[in-house]
């Protein structure tokens, strides 16, 4: 299965909270999306890895992903080295997108900072014919993505370019929400958690309401780029 856009996330969740209106729209606009969550997150405060795996699982589904898969690498440990890169590339030439999104530079959990290092590493690792990779008995073919973007996480980053997803907002938000185990619950016995507040979800809609407020548009998510950003015309514009 060809990808348009590949969409990896360290933890499950990373990438609905990060893009999954984005994600949304993408898919309603005919694109082939699929997720590879690095990790179960199995060192969550809350929930188990089982847990997150069905929550993922019904995730995907309500964005319509063509695919989802896990990588489990281990939670909190895993490094940017030659094996986990591997593991990367494998996958980023098993879907061949056209673009990659994956965590922020920079946030306030240290994997998502390391995940989009060993993310954007491997892109371009992969687009090197002498690394050889297989899945089982098949030799895998050199494939880089032309794009690679990183969507913006707890930390408040100045984003490249924002996307509009106005009329997405009710998809993502329904995303994250399947995560029930890690979001405010008021039957939960659970420990409290900085996303689990009353009012995380609050501040998710509010920066979409703001980047979209810069633009002139309801709803935005923003993105950072590795290089400079081109269109075809200035009609392309919002």
């Amino acid at each position: 299965m060809k990808l348009d856009i590949l969409v990896f996330g360290a933890h499950p969740d990373d990438a609905e909270l990060g893009a999954g209106g984005t994600i949304a729209k993408e898919i309603a606009l005919g694109k082939k999306v699929g997720i590879v969550d690095l990790t179960r997150g199995e060192l969550g405060t809350r929930g188990s890895a089982e847990i997150r795996d069905q929550e993922s699982a019904n995730a995907g589904k309500i964005l319509g992903v063509a695919v989802r898969e896990n990588l489990r690498f281990r939670d909190g440990f895993f490094i940017n080295d030659e094996a986990h890169q591997l593991e990367i590339i494998k996958m980023i030439r098993k879907y061949k997108p056209h673009t990659v999104l994956c965590n922020a530079i920079d946030d306030r959990h240290i994997d998502h900072g390391k995940g989009s290092k060993l993310v954007s590493d491997s892109c371009f690792l992969s687009g090197l014919r002498r690394i050889e990779t297989k899945i089982g008995e098949e030799n895998q073919h050199e494939w880089r993505p032309k794009l690679v973007y990183h969507y913006i996480q707890w930390k408040n980053i100045t984003p490249d370019f924002v996307v509009d997803i106005s009329d997405y907002i009710g998809a993502k938000t329904d995303a994250i929400l399947a995560y029930t185990s890690q979001f405010h619950d008021p039957k939960s016995n659970e420990p409290e958690t900085p996303i689990s507040s009353k009012t995380f979800i609050e501040s998710v809609h509010y920066r979409a309401k703001d980047l979209g407020r810069l633009v002139g548009v309801d709803f935005a998510e923003g993105f950072t780029v590795e290089r400079m950003v081109a269109v075809d015309s200035l009609d392309h514009l919002i």
